[in-house]
């Protein structure tokens, strides 16, 4: 008699849902997601081999889930990585190619579907706290605008806990976006004065709930995309116990998911939204732009402890979510119809280009859900980078195709100055050198090589990782160079990137 009721009860609850349109949980609230986006934190931690940062959270992250040792941004800008990160679509689809804030003003295409969205029509609480820098809202709409200091990621998981605490039936994703270790402004003739450029305070103060961390310049590792100088180290310093603020975040955030009972329900990932905040890396696609941190800790213990070697890019996050929560068909790759038939059509991109190629639903990246235990997993050596400068002086368009040997970068405007960030122009690392001339040495390159650069730069990456030697006009290489310039053509036809008719004109 009981068991009757009960499934009279449950039917009748079922035809109020559909009735009510409010859509089932695409899972049980055991499927919960918390990504971690750093902001400018290249894969600098202990965890991948430096010994002289300090970061045990990160460490122990990595430890009980995978390290992803090839894994790239797509664009090394702020606003443009994040709406890459949120929608699963290279920027020249998803219409975001610069900052969204103040007088820069971009923006994505406001009938564009993104992973929130497809979140909460999937049976999910979303929610985000901190750095947001994508726009419109209705695009990246979460349900739940969770307040935080940016550069206090402790405060900002004690933000969180009552979202992650909340008793539901329906499983949460949590967007966590701290600021650190991004520069912030000022002039050269500031250093070495605090606060300084990285959000780190006074000497013998500290951000409540934090214990900074203070690194000497003489101990920081600088990688060979950077000059090896006093400026740099002092820069080093700062950003290195930025870094080590983020970490103490992440561990209480850890320990706010262990308190509600819901760590062994969660997955957990952690990136960056590009390289270091260094001319040489940030607003480049080279390697110190692109290579991220890419930490994925699964609940079920799924890759736990794998150092994985598959070259994945931030186009592959949103699908993969999608998958963990059950919205992604894995035979076609795109989000279920299910999903997007709940989504009103005035909502969801149709083709803003009206090319006939983009479909509701599309994604440019795959799940990488299925191969995590598998550290060398087979057809994962091949990653595409469109980037274009995301100031309001915008204009150099760039487009990068990486294998596991060699990288073709295609500078657009190759005839233009490439172009700074105001504050990475000001960064002391770049004035140190650009005030010693046109052929000081920064990096592998000189400052003259540096700002003018020609149209095709070609790299062995696994002999010239800091991109030292361009091999593009070597006749030896021109094999190469033209089957990795087809490769990127048909990149650009598969992904509708308007800048393929660059090829054909000037």
């Amino acid at each position: 008699m009981r068991d009757g009721f009960r499934a009279v009860a449950a039917l009748i609850f079922g035809v109020v849902v559909c009735w009510s349109g409010v859509p089932s949980p695409a899972n049980a609230a055991g499927k919960n997601v918390v990504l971690v986006v750093a902001d400018d934190h290249s894969p600098d931690m202990g965890c991948y081999g430096n010994p002289v940062l300090k970061t045990p959270n990160l460490d122990a992250l990595a430890a009980e889930g995978t390290r992803f040792v090839h894994a790239f941004c797509t664009t090394a800008s702020c606003s443009a990585s994040r709406s890459v990160i949120l929608s699963g679509l290279h920027n020249h689809a998803n219409g975001q190619y610069g900052h969204q804030h103040h007088f820069h003003k971009f923006s994505s295409y406001d009938n564009l579907a993104s992973l929130p969205v497809y979140l909460t029509h999937a049976g999910y609480r979303t929610a985000r706290c901190g750095k947001y820098h994508v726009a419109p809202e209705p695009v990246y709409q979460f349900e739940r605008k969770i307040p935080g200091p940016e550069r206090n990621g402790v405060v900002m998981a004690e933000n969180c806990r009552e979202f992650i605490s909340e008793k539901s039936d329906q499983p949460f994703f949590l967007y966590f976006c701290v600021s650190d270790p991004h520069r912030g402004g000022g002039t050269a003739n500031e250093l070495p004065h605090r606060p300084d450029r990285f959000g780190n305070p006074a000497p013998g103060k500290s951000h409540p709930g934090i214990t900074e961390v203070v690194y000497d310049p003489a101990d920081v590792i600088v990688p060979g995309f950077l000059p090896d100088t006093p400026a740099c180290r002092a820069e080093l310093a700062q950003y290195y116990q930025s870094i080590s603020r983020i970490d103490q975040g992440v561990g209480r955030l850890v320990q706010v998911l262990k308190d509600a009972d819901v760590w062994d329900e969660t997955l957990v990932i952690y990136i960056s939204d590009h390289g270091i905040a260094m001319p040489g890396a940030k607003t480049t696609l080279y390697e110190g732009g692109m290579v991220s941190p890419l930490l994925v800790r699964h609940p079920n213990g799924l890759g736990r402890g794998v150092v994985h070697r598959a070259m994945v890019s931030w186009v592959d996050l949103t699908p993969t979510i999608l998958d963990y929560a059950g919205a992604l068909d894995p035979e076609s790759r795109r989000v279920k119809q299910e999903v997007l038939g709940r989504i009103p059509a005035n909502q969801i991109r149709t083709d803003p280009q009206n090319t006939g190629d983009t479909k509701a639903g599309d994604l440019h990246g795959r799940s990488f859900l299925p191969i995590l235990d598998q550290a060398d997993a087979a057809g994962w050596d091949t990653v595409y980078a469109s980037h274009t400068f995301h100031e309001i002086q915008m204009y150099y368009p760039m487009r990068v195709v990486r294998e596991r040997q060699w990288k073709l970068i295609w500078n657009i405007a190759h005839p233009l100055p490439f172009p700074f960030a105001s504050d990475l122009w000001a960064a002391p690392t770049w004035q140190a050198q650009w005030a010693l001339g046109p052929d000081a040495p920064y990096g592998q390159k000189t400052v003259a090589r540096y700002v003018h650069r020609p149209a095709f730069e070609l790299y062995d990456v696994q002999n010239d990782p800091h991109e030292g030697r361009n091999l593009a006009d070597d006749p030896q290489h021109a094999e190469t160079l033209g089957r990795l310039k087809a490769k990127l053509k048909q990149f650009q036809r598969t992904t509708n990137d308007p800048w393929i008719m660059k090829w054909d004109y000037e």
